[in-house]
C-alpha cells in the first residue's frame, strides 16, 4: 500500500520539479518508480511508516539535484519537519543524540564546503545535517553511521566513474545523501 502512496506522489513530482528547476523536463516515469520503491520499502518497516509524506519530499530534492545542481532551502525544511517531527513524537529520547549527530555531520560537511576545492556545496552541507538528525531520531548514531557510509560509497562510485567518463566536476551529491539515508533508516530491519 505504501509503494501505491508513493507511486501516486510521483506521478505529481514532474510538474514540482519543473517549477524548482526549469532547465529541463522531469520524466515522469523516473520519478514514480523512485517515489513506489522508496515508500514500499519504507512501508516493509511498520515503526517508519510516519515517514511516506516525506517520501515525495526527498524524490523531489533528488530530481532538483540532479537537474541543476541545487538542493532549496524550503525543500530541505519542508524534508526536515515532515519526518522530524513524527520521529522525535516516537522516540523523544533520541532528541538530543540526533541534534548532535546533525551538529557533528554539518560541522564536518562544512569544513569540507570550505577547503579550495569545493567538493560540497552549501546545499549538500545543509541537507546532510538534516538527513543526520533525521536518521539519528530513527535508529541513533548506529543508523548515522550507515547513512554515511552507503551515501559515500554512492558518491564515490559516481565520482570515479565521472573521471572515467572524462567528466570531472561538480556532480550531485544530494541523491547520494538520500539513498544513504534511506540505508541508514532501514538498518534494523
Amino acid at each position: 500500500m505504501s509503494a501505491v502512496f508513493g507511486a501516486a506522489a510521483g506521478l505529481v513530482l514532474p510538474r514540482l520539479a519543473d517549477r524548482w528547476a526549469p532547465a529541463r523536463r522531469a520524466r515522469r516515469g523516473v520519478t514514480v518508480v523512485c517515489s513506489a520503491v522508496a515508500a514500499g520499502v519504507l512501508g516493509t518497516v511498520p515503526e517508519r511508516l510516519v515517514l511516506l509524506p516525506a517520501v515525495p519530499v526527498g524524490v523531489l530534492l533528488a530530481v532538483v539535484d540532479l537537474r541543476c545542481l541545487r538542493l532549496p532551502d524550503a525543500l530541505v525544511t519542508v524534508l526536515t519537519i515532515s519526518a522530524g517531527l513524527p520521529l522525535a513524537a516516537q522516540h523523544p529520547a533520541r532528541v538530543i543524540p540526533a541534534l548532535l549527530a546533525a551538529a557533528a555531520v554539518g560541522a564536518g560537511y562544512l569544513t569540507v564546503a570550505l577547503l579550495p576545492a569545493h567538493g560540497l556545496g552549501l546545499g549538500d552541507v545543509k541537507l546532510g545535517a538534516a538527513l543526520a538528525l533525521l536518521t539519528g531520531l530513527a535508529g541513533g548514531w548506529p543508523a548515522v553511521l550507515v547513512s554515511l557510509a552507503v551515501a559515500h560509497l554512492i558518491g564515490g562510485v559516481l565520482a570515479v566513474g565521472l573521471l572515467i567518463g572524462g567528466r570531472p566536476g561538480a556532480f550531485p551529491f544530494g541523491p547520494a545523501l538520500l539513498a544513504g539515508s534511506l540505508a541508514g533508516l532501514l538498518r534494523d530491519s
